[in-house]
């Protein structure tokens, strides 16, 4: 079974930059697309970006320009460059993977906060 941990989450300025890391571990797993995931407080979970094996992306209206994803397939890591925050990037930050083997299975993290102050 694949785990993902998130991690770079925290407070920072409008006008700043975080970079959220997720990393997959388990025993032998194979992982298709991984993505970033956003829920604010009385909202739904909305999709930020998400990134092929390949390395094909697809990024969120509200965050292109701003916020880059990327992936170490090597070290089984899934990275989100956020720069240019504003208070409305605001949420709960969650990682989401596609499991291939050894069974099709979809895998969230635990989430990271993110809050960006005016």
């Amino acid at each position: 079974q694949v785990h993902l941990v998130e991690s770079g989450g925290g407070l920072v300025q409008s006008g700043g930059s975080l970079r959220l890391s997720c990393v997959a571990s388990g025993t032998i797993f194979v992982i298709d697309d991984m993505g970033w995931y956003r829920q604010a407080p009385g909202k739904e979970r909305e999709l930020v970006a998400s990134i092929s094996r390949g390395g094909s992306t697809n990024i969120a209206d509200s965050a292109k320009g701003r916020f880059t994803i990327s992936r170490d397939n090597a070290k089984n890591t899934v990275y989100l460059q956020m720069n240019s925050l504003k208070p409305e990037d605001t949420a709960v930050y969650y990682c989401k993977a596609n499991q291939k083997f050894p069974k099709l299975r979809l895998v969230w993290g635990q989430g990271t906060q993110v809050t960006v102050s005016s």
